[in-house]
């Protein structure tokens, strides 16, 4: 071996000290998303990193939905996720919506399909999509508010799951509006109905409350 070639030990190799937890966070994080672009999905995670922004990550992993075909698609927990991200804000610009959904691995069409539901313009009312999303995800009105129920819920996973009334009420005026079926007084109806439930919670309602009524 010529006596110029250099001799490396790993003593000479300056790992930085952050670098093990960066790493163990990243695959923790990794594993919980399944991305099935884990490339695309990376840059996007390392992009928010950087940034000191909320990360594109599940809380824990995320069982597949037996009807579901396949798994590139919106899921209660990918939409979570997507709230955690953007809710900060009431209005969303479309360009970073899109970026942020591109990021999570998320087909292109399926939000657009999504967007058309209603007139957003290049300013997205983030609690108006959250609501079209969830009702992607159900085959009824009910089916919907439960979801953003779990998803808007400050209660622990797996708890009651409650939101204020008045954020029930805007979700369900909203998805009433969109659906175009449901008669004004039927809403009023309902919302009458659930009134003395929401007194016993303190102004409070979750999924028990209205599944049977909706």
């Amino acid at each position: 071996m010529p006596m110029c070639e250099a001799m490396f030990c790993s003593q000479q190799i300056n790992i930085p000290p952050e670098l093990p937890d960066i790493l163990k966070k990243f695959t923790k994080a990794a594993i919980r998303m399944q991305p099935h672009d884990v490339l695309w999905w990376s840059a996007g995670y390392f992009g928010s990193l950087s940034k000191g922004e909320i990360l594109p990550m599940k809380a824990g992993i995320e069982m597949p939905i037996a009807h579901t075909t396949t798994n590139m698609g919106l899921t209660p927990e990918l939409l979570k996720v997507l709230h955690k991200q953007l809710s900060s804000k009431i209005f969303v610009n479309e360009n970073v919506l899109k970026q942020t959904w591109e990021d999570l691995c998320l087909p292109q069409v399926q939000l657009q399909r999504i967007l058309k539901l209603d007139n957003f313009g290049s300013e997205v009312e983030w609690m108006k999509f959250l609501a079209l999303a969830c009702s992607t995800l159900g085959a009824t009105i009910s089916n919907a508010l439960e979801t953003a129920c779990e998803i808007l819920t400050e209660d622990s996973e797996g708890s009651t799951a409650q939101i204020t009334f008045k954020t029930f009420i805007f979700l369900y005026k909203y998805l009433a509006q969109i659906d175009g079926d449901i008669p004004q007084r039927q809403v009023e109806e309902t919302i009458l109905s659930l009134q003395a439930e929401v007194c016993k919670q303190e102004g409070l309602i979750q999924p028990r409350n209205f599944l049977s009524v909706l």
